[in-house]
């Protein structure tokens, strides 16, 4: 009787040898097309489920930079806005002293000038804004912070702004444009507004330097976060 394959050793023992090959070769195929050495469950359930575990945290820290790099950039943008706000906020310091002592047409001029640094303050603060979002004028109700979040856990979060009404910036930054009706012959309510201009602006610089402090340290907090 002729040999048959289920007869020929030597058959069987090529035809493992091959079927072996062919595997180990499917193998190598698909780590080749998947750049990965255990790509589904039955290559390696435990280093599969644990693998899977950590792809899935490499994402959500991927969004978690991406919002900490939001939260730099609308502090930063505050910022900005503060430093412009800063300078408009030291000429009216110079212009209330001489509104202080002026009548007529310098007073006129000088209080000209005030109200026009007033409307710049005003302008830089409601400018301020990134991705819909403004530091300045943006208005929060208790416990609801505007925040970003710093970890894949549920309370990690940095608050850029505690849950408080608008900032204090757009209360003391930017007073009340002066009016006069006669700048020859101020009335003593007039007066009183304008000799107390330079306690207004020193107020306004104090409160608003103090805000600008606390974001300085928060964009400093979330770049050293980021590094």
């Amino acid at each position: 009787m002729a040999n048959s394959i289920n007869t020929n050793a030597g058959a069987l023992i090529a035809l493992q040898n091959l079927n072996n090959t062919s595997r180990d070769l499917s193998i190598t195929q698909n780590r080749v097309n998947t750049g990965q050495k255990v790509s589904s469950a039955k290559d390696n359930g435990a280093i599969f489920a644990i693998a899977t575990n950590q792809r899935a945290e490499m994402g959500a820290l991927d969004a978690v930079k991406n919002s900490m790099q939001r939260g730099q950039s609308i502090v930063d943008v505050a910022l900005a806005a503060g430093e412009t706000v800063v300078k408009a906020l030291e000429e009216q310091k110079s212009l209330a002293v001489a509104i202080s002592n002026a009548t007529g047409d310098a007073l006129k001029a000088y209080v000209t000038d005030y109200n026009a640094l007033g409307a710049e303050i005003t302008k830089a603060l409601t400018g301020a804004t990134f991705d819909g979002v403004n530091l300045f004028t943006d208005t929060t109700a208790a416990g609801a912070p505007i925040s970003v979040k710093t970890g894949t856990g549920a309370t990690d979060s940095f608050n850029l702004k505690g849950g408080v009404a608008a900032s204090t910036a757009t209360t003391v930054a930017s007073a009340t444009a002066v009016t006069v009706a006669d700048y020859n012959a101020p009335t003593a309510g007039e007066k009183t507004t304008l000799t107390g201009l330079t306690g207004v602006v020193d107020g306004a610089i104090k409160a608003f330097t103090a805000e600008l402090g606390a974001l300085g340290t928060k964009s400093k907090s979330l770049e050293r976060s980021l590094t």
